[in-house]
C-alpha cells in the first residue's frame, strides 16, 4: 500500500478521497509492473473524472482471484483500512477506484468480503471507467452480482480453453510448455549431458537402496540446482525420477495418457534418460501413500492430496542456523514424533539437520508472545480469546488461525551442544505489518 502524500488530509468538497486497486494475474514478460502501473494511471484519471481524489494506492501484482486461497495482501489491507475508514496517515477514505470490478473480486467469498468492508459506513462510493456507484443502493448491488456472473464465466471459458490446450499438446506427444525439466535442455527434447546423468544415477542409486535425501544431499554438496534456482530436497528428487518423462511417456495434471486404441503409453517426442522398466521399478520402491510422489504419474501416490498440519507450529518455524556459504538456511522446520515424555513432539531442520527444538517449548514460546505474562506485549489480543486459548476451548485449527493473524513465521537458532537449559530467545518472531507495532521483544 502506498499512501498519497500530496492528498488533501480531508475530503474538500466535490472531492471524494479513494483508494486505487491494481490487480494483475501475470507480470512475466517485462517484470516491470507495467499492467499495474497502467491501471493506477487510469484510476486516478476515473477519479479525477468523477469528483474523487486518490489517497492511497494497493496493488497485487502477479496475483490471480479466481482460485480459492490466492493470497491477495494489497486487497486484504484495502478491506481493512475500508472497515476503518482512515488510511495508514490519518487519512479519511470513502471509497474505491479500479478499472473493472473483476480487478477487485472473481470469487463470491471476495464479493461478499469487499461489499462488507465497503458499506460498513454510510457515504461510501466505488469508482470506474464509467462512472461513480453508491454501493448501498440495489441497482448497485445488481450491477456487481452481474460483474461477478461474468468474471466467473470468463474464468471458467478460459480454464477450459487452456486445459483443452494442454490436454492436445499431451496426445501429440510434445513436452510441457512449462519451465524446463530437470535433465533436458532448454529445447526440452534434447539430454542435458551433466543433469541427465544425475537422474540416471539417482534412479539407479535408488534402485540398489539408497534414500532419495542422500541423493538431494549429494547434489546439493556438487552445487547443483534446480532449473528454477533452488536446492534439491528429497521431495524434489523423488518427483523428478519418478515423472513418467524420464523414460520418454507423456503424462497430463499428474496422469499417465495412454492411445486410445492400443491402450500403450503416449510417447513424447524427447530423448528418455532410462528404459520404462526402470521408470516402473523405481516407482514401485515407493510405498503406497507415499506423500514424498504427488507428482510421479507412476509412483503410488495420493496425488491431489495436501498434507494437514499435525502440530501446532507447523510451517511457521524457519530454520536460523548459518550455512557454511553465509547466510541463514531458512528452511521449514517439519514435525514429527520425540523420544521422551518432556518431548512426546519436535520441531527439526531436515534440510541442514542442524537445529531440532522440543515442540512444546516452542508452542509455549508462542504463546508466551501472544499473551505475555509480564508486562505489555507487542499486541494486544482479546482477553475472550487469550481464556478460550489457555482454558483449552479452542480448538486446533482456530489456534493456527490465531497464530497466522499476528505472525509471519519464526526464526529457531540452533541449540548449543551440552546446554540443557531452554532459551526462549531462540525464537525469534517475524510480526505481521512490523512498520506498526513496537520494538520487537522475545518470550521471557
Amino acid at each position: 500500500m502506498r499512501v498519497i502524500h500530496n492528498a488533501p488530509a480531508s475530503a474538500e468538497p466535490g472531492l471524494i478521497p479513494v483508494a486505487s486497486y491494481a490487480r494483475t494475474s501475470e507480470d512475466f514478460r517485462k517484470r516491470d509492473s507495467h499492467g499495474v502501473n497502467n491501471q493506477h494511471r487510469i484510476n486516478e484519471r476515473s477519479a479525477r473524472a468523477h469528483g474523487c481524489v486518490v489517497v492511497a494506492m494497493y496493488t497485487d501484482n502477479g496475483r490471480g482471484a479466481s482460485r480459492p486461497g490466492s493470497e491477495r495482501p494489497g486487497f486484504d489491507q484495502l478491506l481493512a483500512d475500508l472497515k476503518k475508514g482512515i488510511v495508514y496517515e490519518g487519512k479519511p477514505l470513502r471509497g474505491v477506484v479500479s478499472v473493472a470490478d473483476d480487478r477487485l473480486y472473481r470469487r463470491v467469498e471476495d464479493f461478499a468480503r469487499f461489499f462488507e468492508a465497503l458499506t460498513c459506513r454510510p457515504g461510501r462510493v466505488q469508482v470506474d471507467q464509467d462512472g461513480i456507484r453508491d454501493p448501498h443502493t440495489k441497482e448497485a448491488l445488481l450491477h456487481a452480482v452481474r460483474s461477478l456472473a461474468a468474471a466467473g464465466a470468463e474464468t471458467e471459458s478460459r480454464s477450459r480453453r487452456v486445459r483443452d490446450w494442454h490436454w492436445s499438446r499431451a496426445v501429440d506427444g510434445m513436452p510441457h510448455s512449462g519451465p524446463r525439466p530437470f535433465g533436458w535442455q532448454e529445447d526440452r527434447i534434447t539430454l542435458h549431458p551433466v543433469e541427465a546423468a544425475l537422474v540416471r544415477s539417482a534412479i539407479e542409486g535408488r534402485l540398489n537402496g539408497k534414500a532419495v535425501r542422500a541423493v538431494a544431499r549429494e547434489w546439493r554438496e556438487l552445487g547443483v540446482t534446480g532449473t528454477r534456482g533452488g536446492l534439491p530436497k528429497a521431495q524434489t528428487v523423488t518427483q523428478i525420477i519418478t515423472a513418467p518423462r524420464v523414460c520418454g511417456y507423456r503424462a497430463n495434471h499428474g496422469t499417465l495418457l495412454l492411445d486410445p486404441d492400443s491402450g500403450s503409453p503416449i510417447v513424447g517426442q524427447w530423448e528418455p534418460i532410462v528404459s520404462p522398466e526402470q521408470w516402473r521399478a523405481v516407482c514401485a520402491t515407493f510405498e503406497a501413500g507415499s506423500r514424498s510422489a504427488l507428482r510421479g504419474g507412476g509412483a503410488p501416490g495420493r496425488t491431489g492430496e495436501k498434507a494437514t498440519p499435525r502440530y501446532p507450529a507447523s510451517g511457521f518455524l524457519r530454520c536460523g542456523a548459518e550455512l557454511a556459504g553465509g547466510g541463514a538456511c531458512d528452511q521449514k522446520l517439519g514435525g514429527g514424533k520425540g523420544r521422551s515424555a518432556r518431548s512426546p513432539y519436535t520441531y527439526a531442520c531436515k534440510f541442514c539437520g542442524r537445529c531440532a527444538v522440543s515442540g512444546p517449548l516452542v508452542d509455549r514460546a508462542i504463546e508466551e508472545l501472544l499473551f505475555p505474562t509480564s508486562g505489555a506485549g507487542r499486541v494486544r489480543l482479546p482477553r475472550a480469546i487469550e481464556q478460550r486459548w489457555k482454558s483449552g476451548e479452542m480448538g486446533f485449527d482456530e489456534r493456527r488461525k490465531v497464530i497466522a493473524s499476528v505472525f509471519t513465521c519464526f526464526v529457531v537458532r540452533p541449540g548449543v551442544k551440552g546446554n540443557q537449559a531452554w532459551d526462549y530467545s531462540r525464537v525469534t518472531p517475524v510480526w505481521k505489518w512490523a512498520d506498526r507495532v513496537a520494538s520487537p521483544v522475545h518470550a521471557a
